[in-house]
């Protein structure tokens, strides 16, 4: 069997985002079409359009020359503009500030350290106010790369430990995960935010009075869309997800442990982590969870019916197993990653 280099992973991160970036709008035009279809077949059984003997492909195709080429351009542009400016969009959302060598220069050096052991550019440092033990990175590439830190992390690792995470968030930037991440945030974003505006529009449209048969056909549309737009956003958004390595988290630790040289510092890092890793901040946010080093969910939101699904494609691995994979690891084995 060959042996897997960051640089495959790095072209194979590539290649999967920008085969994501197009399957994105393609399969949303899709899932358009089949509402559309679906709608049409309802208008064509209706008796007031039975005189004009349409078919329910010719109506559905009428709707779609109109329909199916805002929807693509809209998500299109979504993409585009996320690719430049989601990981400002994480950071906020986060509830992340920026650390400086003033306000936290111990961290900043070892971010420091790391980032020239790894020969990578020097991310910006990011901490997030909470208690929880987590981290994650972002960006687009590592010219642009952001790591966070909980405060959490910080105050409770000793400083082997806390390199072995940061090493493990620079390996993320150095493989191209963050980007890949990024680009499936947003596919899975823009699909919940349309269906829920869709949702709310065709409640509005119920309670319009103005053409009742043809606020009728709409109502059904939109909230046909709306409800695909939710399985598509968890049930087929995390099928997409597959496209990322579940060997990701395995490269990213032994990453981390060829830069450090001491595996050691991660699995003790691994194991404070484990079992307190909920952030206040993300613990609503089920599409930014797959960024962490571990779930950030509290408890019941990991026991949802979403989570549950989610959780189904899941590409973290358990951390024991991580954990397992790190203790395996010595000098002979590390060195040949």
């Amino acid at each position: 069997m060959p042996k897997i280099t960051t640089y495959d992973f790095i072209e194979s991160n590539t290649k999967k985002t920008i085969l994501l970036m197009v399957l994105f709008p393609l399969t949303l035009a899709g899932l358009v079409y089949l509402c559309l279809l679906f709608v049409s077949f309802i208008k064509v059984s209706d008796r007031s359009l039975a005189a004009y003997n349409l078919s329910t492909f010719a109506v559905a195709n009428e709707i779609a020359i109109y329909i199916i080429p805002i929807i693509s351009i809209l998500a299109i542009l979504w993409i585009l503009i996320s690719y430049y400016a989601g990981q400002s969009f994480i950071l906020s959302t986060s509830g992340a500030v920026e650390l400086t060598k003033q306000n936290a220069p111990e961290v900043v050096m070892i971010v420091e350290n790391i980032a020239i052991a790894a020969g990578l550019p020097m991310p910006k440092v990011y901490s997030i106010n909470d208690e929880g033990l987590n981290a994650f990175a972002t960006g687009r590439d590592p010219q642009h790369s952001y790591v966070v830190l909980t405060k959490g992390i910080i105050n409770n690792l000793e400083k082997s430990e806390l390199e072995g995470v940061i090493a493990h968030e620079m390996a993320h930037i150095g493989n191209r995960d963050i980007r890949l991440m990024l680009i499936m945030i947003v596919c899975i974003s823009f699909a919940t935010v349309i269906a829920e505006i869709l949702l709310r529009t065709a409640l509005i449209t119920r309670s319009s009075r103005n053409s009742k048969n043809n606020n009728n056909a709409i109502q059904i549309f939109l909230f046909v869309l709306a409800i695909s737009l939710y399985v598509y956003g968890y049930l087929v958004a995390p099928l997409i997800k597959l496209a990322v390595s579940r060997t990701r988290e395995y490269q990213a630790d032994a990453t981390a442990a060829l830069i450090t040289r001491n595996p050691q510092g991660l699995i003790v890092a691994l194991q404070k982590i484990s079992g307190h890793s909920t952030v206040k901040n993300l613990s609503d946010k089920q599409t930014m969870s797959p960024m962490c080093i571990a779930n950030p969910l509290v408890k019941n939101k990991q026991n949802s019916f979403f989570a549950k699904v989610s959780g189904l494609f899941a590409t973290h691995p358990p951390i024991e197993r991580r954990i397992k994979a790190l203790q395996a690891m010595d000098g002979t084995k590390y060195e040949n990653l």
